[in-house]
């Protein structure tokens, strides 16, 4: 019996979404099909990324997801601000959606129906259909595991309209300017037109819990703070990011379905420092795109292989988090990230691409520690003695 399709896709989020665009593009022969329980690939979100995070094919391919860009972006911290000249760019679900639809043929893109079940080469859904294929790619997000040592990125983000110009040139990708609570707090700022700007109250926190009442009165005491009279909230977008500390990546793609290729968070592909996705995922739709076959099995090494590889490049990153989240004490984590923001830009956009030389890293954790040398080489011996 023919199988329905050739690549199915569970999940419609950012890594399935783009995978689907570049085998759009590259393999047109082969049919793909994707599967969202929402109601819209993409669902509902904004992904960012540096200018260094990708290469140039890679914004080539990815430039329709692009709703903004910019040249520069600037940080704040109590002891000094800077803007670094390094480009920025922000892409979102609607324009994910719009690429995927355009992309796929209508019958291939199935919204609104949760995958209930998945094996190698088949995915059941909740009203009961069962599609075949000739792979599956679980792309439906990370789930609770005990596999990985995680901390969070969480935040509330509103877009809003705004009485006056704002007077930004470029985003603010770090205030942290702002009182510090529930770990290290800073507001993202994105500025989408003269009077129309996303403002991110957000967490680097120990915990999952959001009070969005409270997030949402930071916001507008933020806007305040600026000068600026909000007179629309059009958007709100609120999220928990995985940061990574530790962990067992083999044990972590082990939970999932045996022979099923995961993908994105579901693979432990993100940053883990800043919790971004988005050069991640792009990397891995090239990798699927260019596979010489795409039967499971195939697929599902590669993808294994991939995320193996890139988590085990990263652990300078896990020790870094791990500073940052065990050793360091009340406002020493807003410390920690502004020693890092005195670097050159070069170095900053190697370490946020995850891109760096062998040498950045005696750079990284020279001059004054902003953590007594004892307290946080006691706090890695104590991690790798697996004293938490």
């Amino acid at each position: 019996m023919t199988p329905d399709f050739d690549l199915i896709l569970a999940g419609g989020g950012l890594a399935n979404g783009l995978i689907a665009l570049r085998m759009a593009e590259l393999r047109p022969d082969v049919r793909v099909a994707i599967v969202e329980a929402g109601a819209q690939v993409g669902g509902d979100h904004t992904w960012s990324s540096f200018g260094l995070d990708i290469n140039e094919e890679q914004r080539r391919w990815t430039q329709p997801l692009f709703a903004h860009r910019w040249d520069c972006y600037s940080v704040r911290f109590p002891r000094h601000a800077r803007t670094l000249n390094v480009g920025y760019g922000s892409s979102n679900s609607e324009k994910l959606a719009a690429a995927v639809a355009k992309a796929l043929p209508p019958e291939r893109i199935i919204t609104g129906v949760p995958v209930v079940a998945l094996t190698p080469t088949s995915v059941t859904l909740a009203d009961q259909r069962v599609l075949t294929c000739g792979a599956v790619i679980d792309g439906r997000g990370q789930k609770k595991t005990a596999s990985l040592d995680l901390r969070w990125q969480k935040f509330l983000g509103q877009e809003v309209e705004l009485a006056e110009p704002h007077g930004l040139a470029g985003p603010i990708i770090m205030d942290a300017t702002v009182p510090q609570a529930d770990g290290y707090r800073f507001v993202y700022t994105l500025p989408f037109g003269p009077r129309h700007v996303l403002i991110e109250d957000t967490y680097f926190s120990d915990g999952r819990d959001l009070a969005p009442e409270l997030l949402r009165r930071h916001i507008a005491d933020y806007a305040a703070s600026q000068g600026w009279t909000i007179t629309a909230v059009t958007r709100e977008e609120a999220g928990i990011l995985p940061l990574a500390i530790g962990g067992d990546i083999e044990k972590f793609l082990d939970e999932g379905v045996p022979g099923v290729a995961r993908v994105g968070l579901a693979a432990g592909l993100f940053h883990p420092v800043t919790g971004y996705s988005f050069p991640d995922a792009v990397r891995m739709a090239d990798l699927i795109a260019a596979l010489p076959s795409f039967d499971a099995a195939t697929i599902h090494r590669a993808a294994r292989d991939h995320a193996i590889r890139v988590w085990n490049s990263r652990g300078m990153y896990r020790i870094l988090n791990r500073m940052l989240f065990l050793a360091a004490q009340d406002e020493e984590r807003r410390t920690i990230l502004e020693r890092f923001y005195e670097h050159p830009d070069d170095l900053v956009g190697r370490l946020y691409a995850a891109d760096n030389r062998w040498n950045d890293w005696p750079k990284v954790f020279s001059g004054r520690p902003p953590i007594p040398p004892l307290r946080a080489l006691g706090t890695l011996v104590k991690y790798e003695l697996g004293i938490r």
